[in-house]
């Protein structure tokens, strides 16, 4: 059992002892994150580059404006899915460090939140440059969120 999973070890217990059924425990994170990734990620992703691209200054607004609305959400509650996929890995016993899914997933969370820093800084005082690399961290962020998907998929069935 690794550090992290020993550290962890006192709150996978305390929800072990609540007695919720093994298919929650097991499947309860990947349909919530499937959500969160598939409704709330294509729809951020659709609202940003929507916002770059269209022409009409109207309906760049409004989608920059959904864009800013729903991805901070998006980030809570990946964050929050995060901490509960790994004390659903410590629930049932299994190694974190070593799982490619734990590890894509930690990188989307790195990715998203330097993301979230250069919208912070208003893009550099509004510089084009961070709006690009934003948009492209950001893109790559959701890409390597559908590699986590099939890999929480893999990770999921062979448990």
């Amino acid at each position: 059992m690794s550090n992290l999973s020993q550290l962890l070890e006192p709150i996978a217990d305390v929800f072990r002892k609540m007695g919720l059924p093994d298919p929650i425990i097991h499947w309860g994170h990947p349909l919530m994150m499937a959500i969160v990734i598939f409704v709330m990620g294509s729809f951020v992703g659709w609202a940003g580059w929507r916002g770059r691209l269209v022409s009409d200054t109207d309906t760049a607004n409004k989608s920059r404006s959904d864009h800013r609305k729903v991805a901070p959400w998006m980030f809570l509650f990946l964050a929050a899915g995060y901490t509960g996929g790994v004390l659903s890995l410590v629930m049932q016993h299994e190694a974190i460090l070593d799982s490619p899914h734990f590890w894509t997933g930690s990188v989307v969370l790195l990715l998203l939140g330097i993301n979230a820093a250069i919208a912070l800084t208003r893009f550099g005082n509004d510089k084009a440059s961070f709006r690009t690399v934003h948009a492209y961290l950001g893109s790559t962020a959701l890409c390597l969120l559908f590699v986590h998907a099939v890999l929480g998929l893999k990770l999921g069935l062979s448990i």
